[in-house]
């Protein structure tokens, strides 16, 4: 049996990465990231800073970018595109369930 070793972060809201650390994390390129974060997709945690640094959720987003760009073939533009139409369709759905979540439930009888 052969035991594979991940690493493991804990993403937590008060945790910024660096833009190295991030490309580390995520397989993007930083050139790739600073595209992404120029087309808004990839927000960065100060964007008045001098250096760039991300939320640790961002995380999840630039893996996304990666698996789409490998497994697509996508350019950055691409991958912006895609991000902020997914990005978009997830706050339909909040916003759907909200809706539902107001509306009163009916009892059906058996």
């Amino acid at each position: 049996m052969r035991t594979e070793l991940t690493e493991v972060l804990w993403l937590d809201e008060h945790h910024d990465l660096s833009l190295t650390r991030l490309a580390e994390l995520s397989g993007l390129s930083e050139a790739e990231l600073r595209e992404l974060t120029d087309y808004g997709v990839l927000p960065p945690a100060d964007p008045d800073a001098l250096q760039l640094s991300f939320h640790s959720d961002c995380i999840v987003i630039a893996r996304t970018a990666c698996r789409l760009r490998d497994e697509l073939e996508l350019d950055v533009h691409g991958l912006a595109l895609i991000l902020s139409l997914l990005d978009r369709v997830h706050d339909l759905e909040a916003q759907l369930n909200a809706v539902r979540a107001q509306q009163p439930q009916s009892v059906s009888n058996f």
